[in-house]
């Protein structure tokens, strides 16, 4: 018998799928893809919270029953007014912000009646509980695979997100943040771990309150959608955790993250003016931005690339600034593959935060080795939590990194390094033991996308070591001049 979380993977599968197959109808009435997932946001809202009995906020009138009961013509019209209506009237401050500024692409009745009535006729029981972001994210997954082109944003396996949340133990009433949330996948399952700990009364009396910062539209309204559905208290904002968009939330006891990879484009709005390292790499910000944003004592998990952990100069300051205020106690590498839409190496940093004025925060850091010697992750080889068993048993129960541990040796996968040693290594943390021949590994792909993906991880890398030559080469003609 499958577990419930297998079956509802399995029904989430079948659920984007069957979705999919309607955009279709859209294309015949001249919808890009993009503009058919953002009019999906309205419509599968709509079904979800009439199957979790959550559109109790929703006006009597503009319900999915009312939808699908609109007789033919007139629900296109009945359709555009229900969306004004609960943009602007709607008694729900979050419903109202959902539906905040509605258009929809629909130029023909008969297109919309026959997409209501295919999500109408979807089965959604064994998926609900995991809530819009897990379909949507399948969708847009579907079209990154399809389109070859990818969807300009990356996904963080199920797996990982269970298990960064299962280190940190988030608890009832503290206050749990992610500022680059995406649809809420990390902030969803704090929820669901802490749930499973505590009776509904206790979690009730004490509810843990969630912060969610997403900067792309149709994504924070599918976070604000997320958060709703699924009963969270909590705040949501459309903005941007770099600047001062964020300096009415609390500071939060746990940050769960997994930050946009890349350089800033050069936008004009200022950031944040108490970063003390600027720089246009974005990970680097956002790690100095989460350090910053925890309370004393708070502890958070981000996940960042290799270059987070080797480059030199700010790269090199942000890491000895973030050592010295918090307790960087463990550096979890994870397995390539997992990531491959972004073409990236990456890891996983858990710190908790001393103190700002602290200088001397890092004892110590565990390095635990998930990449070398593991199988080829990809389409056909996903990560499980099984996987991270393992890790588990080194880590320990302390979500500050407190719990006795065993340094395996070279022999092992985890090890610990005094600060004074990764000083001498100029505090570069990309440390590696565990033999591996990456020749060996690639050559056991099979999925010609994982095949695809593993060249465009060798070139996009040979294109940073060229982009490094070159910043190089600028510096020595200033230095000159």
């Amino acid at each position: 018998m499958p577990s419930r979380r297998k079956r509802a993977a399995m029904s989430i599968a079948t659920i984007s799928k069957r979705i999919w197959s309607l955009c279709h109808v859209l294309r015949d009435d001249g919808i890009v893809y993009h503009k058919y997932l953002s009019e999906l946001t309205y419509l599968l809202f709509l079904k979800v919270a009439s199957e979790t009995g959550r559109d109790d906020f929703l006006p009597q009138e503009y319900r999915w029953g009312h939808l699908i009961t609109q007789p033919a013509p007139g629900m296109l019209s009945y359709y555009r007014k229900m969306l004004t209506s609960l943009g602007e009237d709607a008694e729900n401050e979050v419903v109202r912000e959902i539906f905040k500024f509605p258009t929809t692409v629909f130029n023909h009745e008969e297109n919309l009646r026959k997409v209501v009535d295919g999500i109408n006729a979807i089965d959604w029981h064994e998926a609900v509980s995991d809530g819009l972001g897990a379909v949507y994210e399948s969708l847009l997954e579907r079209n990154a695979s399809e389109a070859r082109s990818g969807a300009g944003q990356y996904f963080t396996p199920r797996a990982l997100v269970d298990a960064m949340v299962k280190v940190l133990k988030p608890n009832l009433g503290e206050i749990i943040q992610d500022p680059a949330a995406g649809t809420a996948g990390f902030l969803i399952s704090a929820q669901t771990y802490i749930r499973e700990l505590h009776s509904k009364a206790a979690y009730n009396r004490n509810p843990p309150h969630f912060q969610a910062v997403e900067i792309e539209g149709d994504t924070y309204r599918l976070c604000l959608m997320n958060m709703f559905l699924h009963g969270m208290q909590g705040k949501a904002l459309h903005g941007d955790a770099l600047t001062h968009d964020i300096d009415k939330l609390d500071s939060p006891s746990v940050i769960l993250a997994n930050p946009p990879f890349g350089n800033s484009a050069g936008g004009a709005r200022p950031r944040r003016n108490d970063l003390p390292y600027p720089t246009p790499n974005k990970q680097l910000l956002f790690l100095q931005q989460i350090a910053l944003s925890l309370k004393e004592g708070g502890r958070a998990a981000v996940i960042v690339p290799d270059n987070v952990l080797f480059e030199d100069k700010v790269g090199c300051d942000v890491r000895k600034w973030l050592m010295n205020r918090c307790n960087l106690h463990t550096i979890l590498r994870l397995p390539t593959g997992i990531f491959y839409a972004q073409g990236v190496k990456t890891n996983v940093m858990f710190f908790t935060k001393i103190s700002e004025t602290s200088e001397s925060a890092t004892k110590e850091v565990w390095f635990y080795d998930l990449r070398a010697q593991m199988p080829s992750f990809g389409k056909t080889r996903t990560l499980k939590a099984e996987d991270f068993a393992d890790f588990f048993k080194a880590f320990g129960d302390d979500p500050l990194g407190g719990a006795k541990r065993k340094d395996q040796g070279e022999a092992g996968r985890f090890r610990k390094f005094t600060r004074e040693e990764i000083a001498k290594r100029n505090d570069n943390l990309d440390i590696s033991w565990v033999r591996d021949d990456e020749e060996e590994v690639e050559e056991g792909l099979t999925d010609p996308e994982d095949i695809a993906a593993a060249i465009l991880v060798h070139l996009r890398a040979a294109l940073a070591e060229i982009e490094a030559v070159e910043e190089e080469l600028a510096e020595t003609d200033e230095v000159e001049a």
